[in-house]
């Protein structure tokens, strides 16, 4: 018969029970701020954006100045919202990725930062883009019955403001929970 070596048992590793990686504040606030602000700026291209892509509503002057739309044109009224809600929800994805690629700085902290500044460029973009719409349809002089008319693209509901930091921490949160770390590969090493 072969002799055959010592048999070995399982073996256990043992080590000792580390710490949980806590929430750097102090740290993460200057950048932090400055995430949000960087964000914020985005949503002006972002409504000059909008100002340009927006279909305008087209009208028709009857007796009295009365504005009615004409055939299937109150439908850019949804056309504005939707051509908004895209832009912020892709600038809410875009922003999520490049604030996770941020390495040394991921945590709450910048995520609150991140979401704070896209509600903040939402509502830039909702007012400056607004305001360029406006500026693109003015009308010289006072129209007359049975002229067409083109009415300035309008966004009706504020909430569509709220796609973009919703985009932005759904995209951060799934990279967060993707990857799976406790310090969410914070550390370099």
């Amino acid at each position: 018969m072969a002799e055959q070596g010592p048999i070995e048992g399982p073996r256990t590793v043992f080590s000792l029970p580390r710490k949980p990686p806590r929430v750097v504040v102090k740290a993460d606030l200057l950048p932090a701020i400055s995430v949000l602000s960087l964000i914020g700026l985005v949503g002006i291209p972002l409504g000059w954006i909008w100002s340009r892509l927006a279909p305008p509503e087209r009208m028709r002057v009857f007796d009295g100045n009365q504005l009615i739309p004409l055939q299937l044109e109150s439908w850019h009224r949804f056309d504005d919202i939707a051509i908004f809600g895209m832009l912020g929800a892709g600038a809410g994805v875009v922003t999520g990725a490049v604030v996770w690629l941020m390495r040394e700085r991921r945590g709450p902290v910048i995520m609150i930062a991140a979401v704070l500044g896209g509600l903040l460029a939402g509502w830039l973009a909702m007012t400056m883009g607004g305001a360029l719409a406006n500026s693109l349809y003015t009308i010289a002089t006072t129209p007359k019955v049975g002229d067409v008319i083109e009415k300035a693209p309008r966004l009706e509901s504020g909430w569509v403001i709220v796609l973009q930091p919703l985009a932005t921490a759904i995209v951060y949160g799934l990279l967060a929970g993707w990857n799976g770390r406790d310090d969410l590969g914070r550390r370099l090493g």
